[in-house]
């Protein structure tokens, strides 16, 4: 297939002038590199001046999820230190006796344990971390477990904490050292970023309390709330970076987590419900066969796509949070920009 470059940055020069996004990163690949990258738009509508680039570091938001959590997890199933199917009771003393010691790491990342839907979690439980994590631990589920799939923050969340039991290590520390070393993503880190960094930043929401737009600090309130760092989000990138995870994905090396893993996770793992779910991947909307491209998304505005059977990966990075929450305008660029680079 040969990929229409005029077709997807003619799509997105649209997007900034509808002001969809102040700007927007993007690149396609293959299991050997990038084939094709670009930028439009600005960083920053206050500053005019200065133009969107391939290196700017974007606040990714839940592609925190994969990046951090489900990659992270592959490795400890790889290790044989996780059965996906056991009940978390049986070997994690914290959720033992608790609702939640019924629920299995694969209905974890099916989104199909029956997991509370409320996500707020100050409200819920205060702001001291060790209560935060308590009230998540032990709350009583919202329905019995694989009846539905229901998306909540709140299974990336304890897939989190359950990573640091099983390792023993804060999940920023296993996610560098497990997967962002490795694969060599010199600028994926968890928030707040360092001084030197902030330049190059996209801005995101503007935040009430300082009467400025986020920059450098994640946006997710949730994040923010654990001092930065959580399964749900808080993770910062670049488009190379994530452009050699994606890479990996389609040609695994002992780096980080492997073929066995992947392909796992890349095809239906919640039978006949609905919508269709891989382990932390779905199926991207409007692709006729179900598992023929995988997506996740980012509330800020960022998204990433994989097609083993294409053996091809696509990112889209924008700060269409600047702009407004409204999902819809960017949901049809989204839409387009997969179909002109899968199709």
């Amino acid at each position: 297939m040969t990929l229409d470059i005029p077709r997807i940055e003619q799509l997105l020069q649209n997007g900034v002038r509808d002001r969809v996004y102040p700007g927007a990163v993007w690149a396609v690949g293959n299991a050997s590199g990038t084939t094709a990258s670009g930028a439009v738009g600005f960083l920053d509508p206050t500053r005019p001046g200065e133009p969107m680039r391939l290196d700017t570091v974007f606040d990714i938001a839940s592609l925190t999820k994969i990046v951090a959590v489900w990659a992270v997890i592959g490795t400890l199933v790889e290790e044989g230190k996780l059965q996906l199917h056991t009940p978390l009771g049986t070997f994690w003393p914290e959720v033992t006796g608790h609702p939640l010691g019924q629920v299995t790491t694969h209905e974890l990342l099916t989104h199909t344990a029956g997991l509370p839907l409320r996500a707020n979690l100050k409200n819920l439980y205060g702001t001291d971390p060790q209560d935060i994590r308590d009230g998540v631990l032990h709350e009583a589920l919202h329905r019995a477990p694989s009846e539905a799939v229901e998306y909540t923050d709140r299974a990336a969340l304890i897939l989190g904490y359950l990573t640091e039991y099983l390792a023993g290590q804060p999940l920023d520390q296993l996610a560098a050292s497990r997967i962002w070393d490795p694969l060599g993503m010199t600028e994926t880190r968890f928030g707040p970023l360092h001084p030197d960094s902030v330049g190059r930043c996209a801005p995101t929401e503007l935040d009430e309390e300082t009467g400025t737009h986020l920059k450098g600090t994640a946006h997710d309130f949730s994040a923010r709330l654990l001092g930065g760092t959580c399964g749900i989000a808080g993770a910062f990138s670049t488009l190379p970076d994530l452009s050699r995870f994606l890479q990996h994905m389609l040609a695994p090396t002992e780096a980080a987590f492997g073929p066995t893993w992947i392909a796992d996770s890349l095809r239906i793992r919640t039978g006949e419900l609905n919508p269709a779910r891989g382990l932390f991947w779905h199926s991207a909307p409007g692709t006729e066969l179900r598992e023929d491209v995988w997506v996740h998304y980012g509330f800020t505005g960022t998204g990433m796509w994989i097609s083993p059977k294409q053996q091809r990966w696509a990112v889209l990075l924008t700060n269409k949070l600047f702009l407004s929450r409204d999902r819809d305008p960017l949901t049809a660029v989204r839409g387009a920009f997969r179909s002109a680079a899968f199709s």
